[in-house]
């Protein structure tokens, strides 16, 4: 890896001294990530380091499904923005936590994040919470599909919007204003004919319960939390932080600006998170 804790401030640079320790001496951690990991990769993230919106929060799922003008615009947004999801390389955090991994420091890897890229970085035991950006499903017969295949379909169908540029945005979606999406076409299910999303937990849907037992039971296995780019600030990720409370077991986070637990967390490293990993790697 390229950044080494040369790279940080002095303080920051205590601060890690401080994280190699308590990892050292907890032996195995569960590491939660947000959107602060892939930041450095390209893709924007929704929260300023105050934990505010930057901007217009995501559509929620009761939105998507009783709105055809509504889900017209998604799509179109998302077509354009997909490119740069699809496109994307792990940055130095996410290849940092899969060389934890493969340290055998890890518990399991629990991410908010839907774009892949701890896969891609080549870590193994990964628990998409919010599901996974590649895949499409459909909400009536539950097939689910590749995105590459349906972006093939929307290019096709609506070739006036295939080359449009735009500023990309949060979770592949993309600034596309000032258009008639009443022109877009969606192609429907071709098993069933019915809706198809993408295969996220949208704003207003509850996370598979499978998939939160399996992350609990990666903390009732560790003896520390990890929690990497995160604000915290839905409770999707921050009920993890509740169970470690509950485990007894310490939590350190490493991000950039307000947590909503900072109150709660035992350790709090406030830098990017690449820099900090791979001094943490380097150093274990």
């Amino acid at each position: 890896m390229s950044i080494s804790a040369s790279s940080l401030s002095r303080a920051d640079a205590a601060r890690v001294d401080s994280l190699v320790s308590l990892i050292a001496d907890a032996g195995r951690v569960a590491v939660l990530t947000g959107a602060g990991c892939s930041t450095r990769s390209g893709i924007p993230d929704y929260r300023d380091r105050d934990g505010e919106w930057k901007r217009t929060p995501p559509i929620r799922f009761q939105r998507f499904v009783e709105s055809t003008l509504a889900r017209k615009r998604y799509w179109a947004r998302s077509m354009v923005g997909w490119t740069l999801v699809r496109g994307a390389s792990p940055s130095e955090a996410h290849l940092s936590l899969a060389a934890l991994e493969a340290k055998g420091r890890t518990t399991g890897l629990i991410t908010q994040n839907v774009d892949g890229l701890h896969q891609k970085a080549g870590h193994r035991a990964v628990n998409d919470l919010h599901g996974r950006i590649d895949r499409v499903c459909c909400l009536g017969c539950g097939e689910t599909s590749a995105r590459t295949a349906f972006q093939q379909r929307l290019e096709s169908l609506n070739p006036s919007f295939r080359d449009l540029s735009a500023s990309f945005a949060p979770d592949g979606d993309a600034d596309l204003t000032d258009l008639d999406f009443e022109s877009f076409e969606v192609p429907a299910c071709e098993a069933c004919g019915e809706v198809l999303k993408p295969d996220v937990v949208f704003f207003g849907e509850s996370v598979p319960s499978d998939r939160v037992a399996q992350a609990m039971a990666a903390i009732d296995e560790a003896d520390a939390l990890l929690t990497v780019g995160t604000s915290l600030m839905v409770w999707s990720g921050y009920r993890f932080v509740k169970r470690a409370a509950k485990v007894g077991i310490p939590v350190a986070s490493v991000t950039l600006g307000r947590t909503r637990a900072d109150e709660e967390i035992d350790l709090k490293v406030d830098a990017e998170c690449g820099a900090v990993l791979a001094a943490l790697v380097e150093r274990l």
